[in-house]
């Protein structure tokens, strides 16, 4: 994921759009899916997106008057913005993970044997 916030914000939103559209054609096409644990999912994935884009307004807590020169205050400010972007980037994918996880779960094992029977075969 990228550190430019409109860039992080478009690949969040790319990502929860494209989860949640899997979520939906599974919906439709894999029979014995459980239906509401997916519905649960497309709402876990708007809630994080949600949070995401909000938690990406960031500001620096100090002036440039706090630091000896320009040199030091940009120093300390790219310092801060890596750190808060590199966190941000590290709790989205763990929740991703998760809801990735819960997706997977919701697969009968007819489905999830064949899937793996696919794999195989490749």
């Amino acid at each position: 994921m990228a550190t430019n916030k409109r860039i992080l914000k478009k690949e969040i939103r790319m990502i929860c759009g494209a989860l949640a559209g899997e979520c939906v054609v599974a919906k439709v096409t894999v029979p014995g899916i459980d239906r509401e644990k997916l519905n649960e999912i497309i709402y876990e994935l708007a809630d994080l997106q949600q949070n995401a884009l909000h938690r990406i307004t960031i500001s620096f807590p100090q002036s440039a008057k706090s630091f000896p020169n320009g040199h030091e205050y940009n120093k300390a400010r790219s310092a801060y913005f890596a750190a808060a972007f590199k966190k941000l980037k590290d709790e989205f994918n763990a929740h991703i993970d998760l809801i990735v996880k819960k997706m997977n779960a919701t697969l009968p094992q007819e489905q999830k044997d064949a899937n793996m029977a696919a794999l195989k075969a490749e």
